[in-house]
């Protein structure tokens, strides 16, 4: 009777534990699919920031192109030579487009 009592007692420690690990395993998936969708909205955020910057400094050097051009009356080739080739002919006629 009592080996009976005894093999009760492993099979239920042999439940016990597949029942943790079971937990356990959903759990690192659960963290797992929260890590990976921590790590795409942290692209998209950091995709628009640049997108952004982008989009400022573009028109930053827009306005400064322009006020040198219409504010202090310089060609488009006397601003760019002010710029120290920062910027091409083409880059200055596509920001004057803009």
């Amino acid at each position: 009777m009592e080996e009976v009592v005894v093999m009760g007692k492993q099979t239920m420690r042999q439940a016990a534990r597949l029942a943790a690990s079971q937990v356990q395993a959903k759990r690192r998936r659960e963290r797992a699919e929260r890590d990976r969708r921590i790590e795409e909205l942290a692209v998209e955020v950091l995709t628009a920031l640049d997108e952004r910057n982008a989009t400022v400094a573009a028109t930053e050097q827009r306005a400064a192109l322009q006020a040198m051009i219409t504010d202090e009356s310089l060609t488009v080739s006397e601003t760019l030579h002010r710029g120290a080739g920062a910027l091409s002919h083409r880059e200055a006629a596509q920001l004057r487009r803009l």
